[in-house]
């Protein structure tokens, strides 16, 4: 099992525990007070995503300013939508749509790149190339 379905299901049992808890403690108004925590905090995530995306819809799609920072701060099992945060682009697909692994590409102005795959939404593997800014160096 993935972590993706993991993280859901453990979601999912953390709701329904909060509107048990409610109601085992506080009656009816327990669950309206949990059930009002449950949106909140869905509206929490669904401005944060909103966000997100307004910051990457003004800036050219795939592109980054430095890859090798971009290739620094990634690690197993982050979002997409974290990376779009650091990124603060929208990521070039490089795979079909609808298919897994999705393959995403942010190139910086070297042409330096880093190529991100997402399992599930979560990024399984990346790696950088900077082979179009070594050969560039390396020419007198």
């Amino acid at each position: 099992m993935n972590y993706f379905r993991v993280q859901t299901i453990a979601v999912r049992l953390g709701a329904v525990a909060l509107l048990v808890m409610g109601y085992h403690w506080y009656g009816w108004p327990g669950v309206a007070g949990a059930l009002g925590a449950l949106v909140m905090w869905i509206l929490l995530h669904f401005t944060r995503m909103l966000q997100v995306l307004r910051r990457a819809a003004n800036r050219p799609k795939g592109h980054v300013e430095s890859s090798v920072m971009l290739h620094a701060r990634l690690h197993p099992g982050v979002s997409l939508m974290q990376v779009v945060a650091l990124t603060r682009s929208l990521g070039e697909l490089r795979s079909d749509a609808g298919e897994q692994p999705e393959v995403f590409r942010w190139t910086d102005t070297g042409q330096s790149f880093v190529e991100c795959e997402f399992q599930g939404g979560k990024l399984a593997s990346w790696r950088l190339d900077r082979t179009a800014q070594a050969l560039a160096d390396a020419a007198p």
